[in-house]
C-alpha cells in the first residue's frame, strides 16, 4: 500500500501551485503583448526605410535621364554604380523578407501560446471552483460531525457472562409445559453482543440415552464437525449462552447393526421411556436443577417412524427447549420447541446435483402420492376420531375417482405400497408411511408437477413422515400440496413462509383440488419451485444447514444478531521495508469546462450501522427472500432508504442535494452528488497479471478522478513487481494486493481494504473516460442492488436447444461484462462464500466465466437485468497487449459455461433487457447559459 497519507500534503501544495499560476499568467500574457507590440514597431519602421530607398532610387535614376550627354566613360561608371546600389537593395529586401517570416512565425508562435494559456486559465479556473467546493463540502461535512449526535456504529464488543449457571428448582409436570422465553429463559446469558455463543456437550462423552440404546454415529460425527464450522460455537461453558445436547437419533443395538441409508421400519416397539434417561439429563454438568438454556437436539435420520422419533412424550424435560421433527398438538410449545426436518442429506458441500431442474414448468404428473396408512392395534375412542376416518376415507375416494377419470392430467396416486410395506409392529399412531426406495420415489417426484402430502392424525402438529417428505418434495422440485395443511406446522415456520413454497389446503377442499391445481399459471410455477429450492438448498439439503439453520433460527428469536461474515484479509505484494517508487501524476484526461466533481480526502462507507435493526425490519426477506439470516454484513444493498424531504428535515447529515435543494443543470450538478443516498465514494478493483506498463498507464488515467476512495490492484502474478516499477501519483491510495494463486476468481474476493459499498470492478487494460465513470457511479447509486457497466452481452438460444454466449451488437441484452462494472460489495461475499464451489471451480478450469457466473449470480438474486450506461460497446485499450478474450477458445468455453452455470442453478437466471441509461439532459436542447449533466453522455 503506498499513497495513504499523500492527500493532506499534496492538497496544500496543489492549491499554492494553482494561486501561483493564477497570479503568473496575467503577467505572461502583458509581457508577451509588449514584445509583440516592439516588434511590429519594427516592422513599421522598416516599412518607412524602404519608402526611403523608393524616392531616393527614384532620384538617382531621374538624374540620369539623359545618357546621349555623357561621356562613356561616365556612363559606365554609373552603370556600375547602378548595379552596385541594385545589389545592395536587393540583400537588404532579402534580408526584410527573412525578417517579417520570422516575425510571422513569432507571432503564430505568441498566439499559439496565448491560446494555450487561455486554456489552462480556464483549466486552473475549474480546479479552483473544484477546490472551491471541496472546502465547502469539507466545511458541511466538519459542521455535521459537530451536530452528529448518533454514535457511529461499529462492530459491537462482545459482553459475556463470566460464570456457570445457577441452581435452580426443577419445575413442576405442569409448568414445563407452559414455557414460553419469558419464563424459562435466562436471558441475562444471552447479552445482544454476546453475537449467541453456543456450547455442545461432547456426544462421545455425554450420554443421557438408557443401555441398549446408542446415538447414531454418522450424526454424532457430523453434528460435531458441522458445529465446528459455525462461529458461533464457543468452548467456554462460562460464556456460553446456550448449551446443546444431542439425544438422538437413539438407535436399538439391532438397528445401529443396519447399514441402510434410512429406514420407515421399525421392528421393535419403541418409547419414549425407554430411550431417554431423564437422572442422566438432570446430571448434565451445566443444567442447572431445571435445563433452562439447554437446547435438547433429537433429530431423525433412518428411523422415521412417529412413534419412535417423538422421545420427549410424556417426559419432564424441565425449562430445556425441545427440537425434533415429531410433536403432538398437546405436547408442542409454540415460540419455544423447534421443529427442524430428518437429516435425510449429506454432511455438507455443494448440493445442486441432488436437484432437479426447474424446467419445464409443467411435468408428466399433475400430482402424484406413494404412501400407505398402516395403523395396528388402534381403537377409535372418541366421535372426533370417527369422523376424522370417515373424512380420510372419503379423501381417498375422492383421489382415486379424479386419478380414474377421463381427462388431459395424469395422475400417478399410490395409496397402498406394492410391494407391501415391511412395517409389522406399529406403535398405535396414525399416519403415512413412505412406499418403496427413495430413488424410485425421486424418480416419481421428479416428473410430478405437485406432491401430494397427507397428514398425520390430528392430535399430532407434525411428524417426522410429513417433513421426509416435504424434503423429498422440495429436492425433486415437485410444490407440495398439503391436504390438512391448516392443522400442521412445518419445519422452522416462525422464520421461513412455507406459504410461498406449498400450498396448504383443509381436506374439505379435496373436491376442488383438481381445479385449484390447474388454475396455477407457469409463473407462479416456476417461482414456488425456484422458492423450494432455495428453502431446500439453505435450510434442510444436508447437516450443516439444517444445524446452522437451528442456531439460526434459536439466535433470532433472542433478536441477537449474527457473527459478521468473515472478510479476506488483504496481504500487500510488496514487504513491510520496501517503499515502491513513484512518478509524477500525468495530465488529467478531462474537458477544461467539465468540472465532474469537488475533491474530497478519503470516505469510507459507514459500516454495520442496522446491527440491531436488520433482522427486525427485514427478517422476513433474510430468511425468504436473500436466503442468509446467518451472518451480518458490513452494508446491504436491499438497505432501506429514506423519503426525499427527509435529507432536509431532520436526517440532512451526509446528504448532498443538487443545488442544495433548489435543483440545477450542469454546474449545479457538478458540485454535488444528489439522489437518494448520502455521500459515497467508490473503490476500484483492477486484476492484472505481468502486464505492467499496460497497468500503469490505467492507472495514470485515474489521476484527479472525483469521488475515488482507493485503488486496489489484485496482482494475480506469482512474480512481484519489479522493483523500479514507478508506480504514478495519482492522489488517492493503491493498495498491491497479492494473490494466493492465479485464478480469475480473486476478482470478487472480499477484501477487507474495500471500505466502500461501491466496487468498480475493471481490467487493467480497460479504457474509460472519467465522465464515463462517474456517470457509471451515479447510475449505480440509483441501482445498487445490480451490476452497472458498460460492455454488453447476451445469452442466445441455439436451434440445438442449447444457449450461445453472443457479443453482437443487439437491441437486447442480459449481461454486463465485469471488466468494467459497478457492484455492491455484498455479493463479493456471496460469491466467495454462496456461490456452489463447482461454478468457481469451472472458472479456473476454464480461466475464464467469471464475468458470467457474476452476472448469473446477481440476477439470481435480484430478478433482475443488470442497466447498461453510455453507448460503449468495448472498453479496451486500442494499443493493449492480446488478452485471454482474444483467444480462440475463449467464446466456446463462455458457450459451455452458460450451459453449466444454467444445470447448476436449475434455471437460466439472467433476464434481458432492451435500454441502456443516459444523463438526462444528454440531447436536449438547453438555454445556452446553462450546461448539460455531462458533456457527451
Amino acid at each position: 500500500m503506498f499513497g495513504s497519507n499523500s492527500y493532506q500534503p499534496m492538497k496544500g501544495s496543489y492549491a499554492r501551485n494553482r494561486c501561483f499560476r493564477l497570479l503568473f499568467i496575467p503577467i505572461v500574457i502583458l509581457l508577451f503583448y509588449f514584445v509583440i507590440h516592439h516588434f511590429l514597431s519594427n516592422v513599421d519602421t522598416n516599412v518607412q526605410n524602404v519608402d526611403f530607398y523608393k524616392s531616393r532610387y527614384q532620384q538617382s535614376i531621374d538624374s540620369y535621364e539623359d545618357f546621349n550627354s555623357m561621356k562613356a566613360s561616365d556612363l559606365k561608371q554609373r552603370i556600375a554604380e547602378m548595379l552596385k546600389i541594385k545589389s545592395t537593395v536587393s540583400s537588404e529586401l532579402r534580408e526584410l523578407e527573412s525578417k517579417r517570416q520570422k516575425l510571422q512565425s513569432d507571432i503564430s508562435s505568441y498566439n499559439s501560446k496565448i491560446d494555450e494559456l487561455k486554456q489552462e486559465l480556464s483549466r486552473q479556473q475549474t480546479e479552483l471552483n473544484r477546490l472551491k467546493i471541496s472546502v465547502e463540502q469539507a466545511q458541511v461535512a466538519q459542521r455535521e460531525a459537530v451536530l452528529r449526535n448518533t454514535p457511529e456504529l461499529a462492530l459491537p464488543n462482545a459482553l459475556y457472562p463470566n460464570s456457570l449457571p445457577k441452581i435452580y428448582k426443577p419445575p413442576s409436570s405442569k409448568d414445563f409445559l407452559r414455557c414460553k422465553l419469558s419464563t424459562c429463559f435466562d436471558h441475562s446469558r444471552c447479552s445482544i453482543t454476546s453475537s449467541f455463543p453456543v456450547y455442545l456437550y461432547d456426544p462421545d462423552t455425554t450420554f443421557v440415552n438408557n443401555n441398549g440404546y446408542e446415538i447414531d454415529g454418522f450424526l454424532k460425527t457430523t453434528i460435531k464437525q458441522t458445529l465446528g464450522y459455525n462461529a458461533h460455537l464457543t468452548k467456554d461453558p462460562k460464556i456460553a449462552c446456550v448449551f446443546l445436547v444431542l439425544v438422538g437419533e437413539a438407535l436399538s443395538e439391532q438397528e445401529v447393526l443396519r447399514n441402510n441409508r434410512y429406514a420407515n421400519t421399525v421392528d421393535i416397539k419403541v418409547t419414549s421411556n425407554e430411550v431417554l434417561n431423564i437422572t442422566a439429563l438432570q446430571r448434565l454438568k451445566y443444567w442447572g436443577g431445571d435445563g433452562r438454556n439447554h437446547v435438547l437436539m433429537n433429530l431423525a435420520r433412518r428411523d422415521l417412524s412417529t412413534a419412535s422419533k417423538n422421545v420427549f412424550s410424556n417426559l419432564n424435560t424441565g425449562r430445556a427447549m425441545l427440537v425434533q421433527s415429531t410433536f403432538s398438538e398437546a405436547q408442542y410449545r409454540h415460540g419455544f420447541d423447534l421443529i427442524v426436518a430428518p437429516i435425510l442429506g449429506r454432511p455438507g458441500g455443494d448440493v445442486w446435483q441432488e436437484c432437479s431442474p426447474m424446467l419445464p414448468a409443467r411435468r408428466k404428473y399433475l400430482l402424484s402420492f406413494q404412501g400407505e396408512m398402516v395403523v395396528i392395534n388402534r381403537t377409535l375412542n372418541n366421535v372426533e376420531d370417527s369422523e376424522e376416518q370417515a373424512i380420510d376415507e372419503f379423501i381417498i375416494d375422492h383421489l382415486k375417482e379424479i386419478s380414474d377419470s377421463v381427462h388431459s392430467d395424469n395422475f400417478y396416486l399410490q395409496f397402498e405400497c406394492i410391494p407391501a410395506t415391511e412395517q409389522t409392529n406399529i406403535a398405535a399412531s396414525k399416519d403415512w408411511y413412505l412406499c418403496g426406495t427413495d430413488n424410485s420415489r425421486r424418480t416419481i417426484l421428479r416428473d410430478s408437477t405437485f406432491a401430494l402430502l397427507l397428514v398425520p392424525e390430528r392430535s399430532m402438529i407434525t411428524s417426522t413422515l410429513l417433513q421426509a417428505r416435504v424434503y423429498e418434495a422440495l429436492r425433486a422440485g415437485a410444490i407440495p400440496v398439503i391436504l390438512g395443511g391448516d392443522q400442521i406446522e412445518l419445519p422452522f415456520s416462525e422464520m421461513i413462509e412455507w406459504q410461498r413454497v406449498a400450498l396448504f389446503l383443509p381436506k374439505a377442499r379435496v373436491t376442488e383440488l383438481h381445479f385449484l391445481l390447474r388454475s396455477v399459471p407457469d409463473a407462479d410455477l416456476l417461482l414456488m419451485r425456484r422458492q423450494g429450492r432455495m428453502i431446500w438448498e439453505r435450510y434442510l439439503s444436508s447437516v450443516q444447514a439444517t444445524v446452522d439453520t437451528i442456531i439460526a433460527n434459536l439466535r433470532d428469536r433472542l433478536g441477537i444478531p449474527p457473527k459478521p461474515v468473515p472478510s479476506v484479509k488483504a496481504v500487500s505484494v510488496f514487504n513491510s521495508s520496501f517503499i515502491p517508487l513513484k512518478s509524477d501524476p500525468p495530465v488529467m484526461d478531462v474537458e477544461p469546462e467539465e468540472s465532474l466533481g469537488p475533491i474530497e480526502p478519503p470516505y469510507p462507507s459507514p459500516q454495520f450501522r442496522r446491527n440491531y435493526t436488520v433482522f427486525l425490519t427485514q427478517r422476513r426477506e433474510a430468511w425468504n427472500d436473500w436466503g442468509d439470516p446467518f451472518y451480518l454484513y458490513p452494508q446491504l444493498p436491499f438497505d432501506p432508504v429514506l423519503p426525499s424531504d427527509a435529507k432536509f428535515i431532520g436526517s440532512n447529515l451526509g446528504f448532498r442535494p443538487i443545488g442544495k435543494g433548489i435543483g440545477g443543470t450542469g454546474k449545479e450538478f457538478g458540485e454535488s452528488l444528489g439522489g437518494n443516498y448520502p455521500r459515497e465514494q467508490f473503490t476500484i478493483v483492477i486484476l492484472t497479471y505481468e502486464r505492467e506498463q499496460v497497468l500503469m498507464d490505467s492507472l495514470g488515467r485515474l489521476y484527479g478522478l472525483p469521488y475515488l476512495h482507493k485503488v486496489i490492484v489484485v496482482w494475480n502474478s506469482p512474480k512481484p513487481p519489479l522493483e523500479d516499477l514507478r508506480w504514478p501519483e495519482i492522489g488517492v491510495t493503491v493498495e498491491v494486493v497479492r494473490a494466493t494463486r492465479n485464478s480469475l476468481n480473486n476478482r470478487f474476493l472480499p477484501y477487507d481494504s474495500i471500505e466502500t459499498e461501491a466496487v468498480l470492478s475493471v481490467d487493467d487494460d480497460a479504457h474509460l473516460r472519467h465522465d464515463e465513470i462517474l456517470f457509471g457511479f451515479r447510475v449505480w447509486r440509483e441501482h445498487r442492488d445490480q451490476i452497472v457497466g458498460f460492455p454488453g452481452r447476451y445469452h442466445a438460444w441455439d436451434v440445438n436447444g442449447a444457449w450461445n454466449y453472443n457479443s453482437n451488437y443487439s437491441c437486447e441484452l442480459s449481461m454486463v461484462l465485469t471488466g468494467a462494472a459497478f457492484f455492491h460489495k455484498y455479493y463479493t461475499y456471496l460469491y466467495t462464500h454462496w456461490l456452489p464451489q463447482a461454478i468457481r471451480d469451472k472458472v479456473d478450469e476454464y480461466m475464464n466465466c467469471e464475468d458470467i457466473a457474476m452476472n448469473f449470480l446477481v440476477s439470481h438474486m435480484t430478478r433482475q437485468p443488470p442497466v447498461k450506461v453510455t453507448s460503449r460497446w468495448t472498453f479496451r485499450c486500442p494499443v493493449c497487449p492480446i488478452s485471454l478474450s482474444e483467444d480462440d477458445t475463449h467464446f466456446q468455453e463462455r458457450h459451455k459455461c452458460i450451459n453449466f452455470f444454467t444445470q447448476v442453478f436449475g434455471y437460466t437466471p439472467l433476464l434481458n433487457t432492451q435500454y441502456r441509461a443516459d444523463s438526462i439532459l444528454f440531447k436536449t436542447r438547453i438555454p445556452h447559459d446553462k450546461q448539460k449533466c455531462f458533456k457527451f453522455i
